[in-house]
């Protein structure tokens, strides 16, 4: 961090002073007795005072002997009394006389307090109501974390899996190096910088990177700390935030979910909190549009809800740039674990590639997580180092949850489900050939896993066409297919799978137009949010009551015809389900080496390249 100003002793003063003042009030309180003017001549009377001081107002003594209170100092108000004075005398009490205070020493004593408290008001009171940075009891001053270059170890290396990313925003560090170069020909670098991406891909790191390949100072903040219950606070904090940033350039400024600040304005009346998350986006929009980028300060901004940020804040002129950091491909995913591999000792016979092949859909987060997980399950067994089947258990347990071998299940439900994952593992292997089987388990996992499949893609797909629609349904039906098949009866079992299946089907029918009778009308609103790897549906588009009869028709159609698929292909690879469940009931799980001898002596080849020949075809082949 940077210097700090050396601290005033003035708040030390001041509390000292108040302090002796409070000690004195304090023991003169605790050791003397208040006593009314008559009380005390009673006591005189009696004998029991020794000597007084008699002052202009009062009369201060001390007993002989301490009092029912048990104090032997007293105070009274003193009264014009002639008869005190040789009453004194007969009681043969020590009595003097105390000489008025000097008029100039008791103005200082007034004055002294006084000035001291103005002083402290005047130094930091005032300074608080506006006249210096922070606002009244500091509450408008920025609460961003500022990081000095040399507290930023972080670069690029430290991030993986982002490669395009990474070569887009090493054009800011080019320019936070040497802003010139950048401004010859007349152009300027952009304003702002929004990072996009779902949770967990390394948005906050990238940034982090950007400031420690720049070697500049690096100010961070999250959108939520702008947002106070007092109306103002908030554009208060961006005004004194934008000012740290203009006094540290060159500099990187970093708002991280700014979704908290820059959500959508409603165009209804707002008051209270709304209009306070209002008032503080345009502060946000103004200080931006004033916000002279040459000077080498470079705002980055990270969201996984871009969908609802407001558009003023995405013109041109504020966050100029928008740069998707995804979840990483296989490749990426492989290159993300040999940057967090370095902390632990792994076995030289593991492959990355194949841990990456099992973790389609993790994110940079997800794949730390998961290496963390592996060095337990190594430690758990007191192994040498991590291994490959360290990794699978820790995969298993972040996707299904803890193994339950404490679980009791009937034997009937044991082969049900065993049938039923066998189901899922036939269909996979002939009806998706971009896929291959892991492993099959029966052990009830997490809160409601009976049982599960792990599948491992033997490449990256981004698109799917129609026949490969098709035969992903079937392959979600398979465990239902294999129940009806086998045990000629259906259990509650596929409930998931059913929900998955039937969603892609009314997918084929009215997002992709997959469908002839529907045609090539989309007629279902979706947009994509990070939040979720799936689309979520922002509601139907009016249509006819006959056309919403027609989509449930065809979402049936379909669902019948990759059940039918479904079955035909398991009816043709018995010999093949009731061995591999047979020995799933007696060992509960079958890794791949298990699942290929089984599926090398008996899987039926013929069907096998049948089906393997028919992956060009369309769906009108099923029908």
């Amino acid at each position: 961090m940077g210097k700090t100003k050396p601290r005033s002793p003035f708040p030390f003063l001041v509390g000292f002073f108040l302090i002796l003042i409070f000690l004195n009030f304090w023991v003169v309180r605790e050791n003397t007795d208040i006593l009314s003017y008559s009380d005390f001549l009673a006591r005189v009377q009696q004998g029991e005072v020794k000597d007084v001081r008699i002052s202009k107002e009062t009369i201060l003594g001390a007993l002989k002997t301490p009092g029912p209170s048990g104090k032997k100092s007293f105070t009274t108000v003193r009264i014009e009394d002639p008869q005190l004075v040789p009453l004194l005398q007969k009681q043969q009490v020590t009595f003097t006389a105390e000489p008025e205070m000097p008029f100039w020493f008791k103005t200082m004593l007034w004055a002294i307090p006084i000035f001291l408290i103005l002083r402290f008001w005047s130094v930091y009171f005032r300074r608080g109501l506006g006249e210096g940075r922070g606002g009244l009891l500091g509450l408008t001053r920025s609460k961003a974390k500022l990081y000095i270059e040399k507290d930023i170890t972080t670069t690029f290396d430290d991030v993986a899996g982002v490669d395009e990313a990474k070569e887009e925003l090493s054009e800011v560090v080019k320019f936070l190096e040497n802003p010139e170069q950048f401004s010859r020909l007349g152009g300027r670098i952009p304003k702002g910088v929004l990072l996009v991406g779902p949770p967990g891909t390394g948005k906050t790191l990238m940034a982090r990177a950007i400031a420690g390949e720049a070697k500049v100072p690096f100010l961070s903040i999250n959108g939520s700390e702008f947002i106070e219950m007092f109306v103002g606070l908030g554009a208060a904090r961006v005004r004194d935030l934008f000012q740290q940033a203009r006094d540290l350039a060159p500099c990187i400024l970093f708002i991280d979910e700014i979704d908290a600040v820059g959500k959508l304005r409603s165009g209804a009346i707002v008051t209270g909190g709304n209009e306070e998350k209002e008032q503080t986006l345009g502060q946000l929009l103004a200080e931006m549009d004033g916000f002279d980028s040459s000077r080498g300060v470079i705002i980055l901004a990270a969201t996984n809800r871009p969908e609802i940020l407001d558009p003023a804040l995405l013109r041109a002129g504020r966050f100029d740039r928008q740069v998707l950091i995804d979840n990483p491909d296989q490749r990426g995913r492989a290159q993300i674990l040999k940057v967090h591999i370095k902390n632990i000792k792994l076995d030289p016979n593991v492959s990355l590639e194949n841990v990456a092949g099992l973790t389609p859909g993790f994110s940079g987060a997800d794949l730390a997580n998961l290496v963390n997980e592996a060095a337990l399950f190594a430690t758990r067994r007191n192994g040498e180092s991590v291994t490959e089947s360290d990794f699978v258990q820790a995969i298993e347990r972040i996707v299904a949850g803890l193994e339950k071998h404490s679980r009791i299940m009937h034997p009937d439900e044991k082969r049900r489900i065993a049938f039923h994952e066998m189901g899922h593992a036939t269909a996979s292997l002939i009806l998706g050939p971009s896929e291959k089987v892991h492993k099959i388990s029966i052990v009830p996992r997490g809160m409601g896993s009976l049982g599960y499949t792990i599948r491992r893609p033997t490449e990256d797909r981004y698109l799917l066409d129609e026949d490969q629609m098709i035969r992903k349904i079937s392959v979600l039906l398979g465990g239902r297919a294999a129940e009806k098949l086998f045990l000629n009866s259906t259990s509650t079992g596929a409930a998931d799978d059913l929900v998955k299946a039937t969603d892609l089907a009314r997918s084929m029918v009215t997002r992709f137009g997959m469908s002839e009778p529907i045609g090539l009308a989309a007629l279902e609103d979706r947009e994509l949010t990070f939040l979720s790897p799936e689309m979520v549906s922002r509601g139907r588009i009016p249509i006819s009551e006959e056309t919403s009869k027609n989509i449930d028709h065809e979402v049936k159609t379909i669902l019948e015809k990759s059940f039918r698929l479904a079955v035909k292909e398991l009816s043709a690879n018995r010999a093949f389900i009731e061995k591999g469940a047979q020995k799933l009931m007696e060992q509960e799980t079958l890794d791949e080496k298990d699942i290929l001898e089984l599926w090398e002596k008996y899987a039926n080849k013929k069907v096998t390249s049948i089906a393997a020949t028919a992956q060009s075809e369309k769906v009108t082949a099923y029908r």
